[in-house]
């Protein structure tokens, strides 16, 4: 891997990390087209931690708010009674709590499932089914569903559906966003609150998964020869960052005014183009699987 082509994989996660197109499926193709196999484990993770960075920089001002609410309530600020520890008062703390339990279900299914997740499920065959699938759901349920929720509409049991959504992600193909979203429209919240939610739901899982797959892989970068580089690697990383800033602010406001329908057709385009790459041997069903992409 070159500089240039470093860049040009720094881009495509940025331009598909928050989408509901799946960036591993993404990451995973053009790396196959442009350099005949693998990024590598240690360059993808470095880089994923870039477009996670970009989320923290839109949503700090939540961020922080959430993180006061619920320490503050958790240490009994608002009422030592376990209403006002849980926040029965503090919409913060209480978001901050469906954050955690929308988590649980990505962590058990992570645990549990670790080895088809780095197998089975990233065979390309599969991300070409749930490509498609996810883009057909993704497609009536954002016609059919009403947009009468709104984050502030949050519960438990909401929160868990998100979570189940967000869970299966770990299914490259199916992208974190487009499952969450997926779920949340299903459940009738608007268009803009189902991304919010997505973004703040992926923020603990994603980010500490990245973390901690970065300082495993930075160990390994020096015995990798896909590694292009701590220049290359840290361009790409600054590109995925700035870029994908840019395209969470173009995306509230693109779902604020338009429907999904343009992403659940992009998804069945880029399964079907997949699947004739497929067929033709021009891509191969396991060769040259990032094992570091979640989205």
């Amino acid at each position: 891997m070159n500089f240039f082509q470093a860049i040009v994989l720094g881009l495509v996660q940025a331009l598909t990390e928050y989408l509901p197109v799946s960036s591993s499926a993404h990451v995973r193709i053009v790396g196959d087209l442009m350099i005949g196999g693998d990024p590598g484990a240690a360059f993808t993770a470095i880089i994923q931690l870039g477009t996670e960075l970009a989320v923290l920089l839109y949503f700090r001002h939540d961020i922080i708010n959430i993180l006061k609410g619920w320490f503050g309530c958790l240490f009994g600020h608002e009422g030592k009674d376990w209403q006002h520890r849980l926040g029965a008062t503090n919409k913060d703390a209480r978001m901050g709590w469906y954050i955690i339990i929308g988590t649980i279900p990505i962590l058990i299914a992570g645990l549990l499932f670790q080895d088809a997740i780095e197998t089975t499920f990233r065979n390309l065959w599969v991300t070409v089914v749930v490509l498609f699938a996810f883009g057909v759901l993704l497609w009536i349920v954002d016609e059919r569903s009403r947009q009468i929720k709104t984050i502030n509409d949050l519960t438990v049991r909401d929160s868990i559906i998100y979570g189940l959504g967000q869970m299966l992600a770990l299914i490259p193909g199916v992208s974190r966003s487009g499952g969450t979203i997926t779920f949340g429209r299903a459940m009738g919240y608007s268009r803009e609150s189902a991304v919010r939610v997505s973004f703040l739901m992926a923020i603990p899982a994603v980010f500490g998964a990245g973390i901690l797959e970065a300082v495993k892989a930075v160990g390994d970068a020096s015995t990798d020869a896909r590694f292009p580089g701590w220049g290359a690697t840290i361009a790409a990383t600054i590109v995925a960052f700035i870029v994908g800033y840019f395209v969470i602010i173009g995306f509230l406001k693109f779902v604020s005014t338009f429907s999904y329908k343009a992403f659940a057709i992009y998804r069945i385009a880029l399964a079907i183009i997949v699947a004739l790459l497929l067929i033709c041997g021009v891509l191969q069903p396991y060769e040259g699987v990032p094992m570091g992409g979640n989205a």
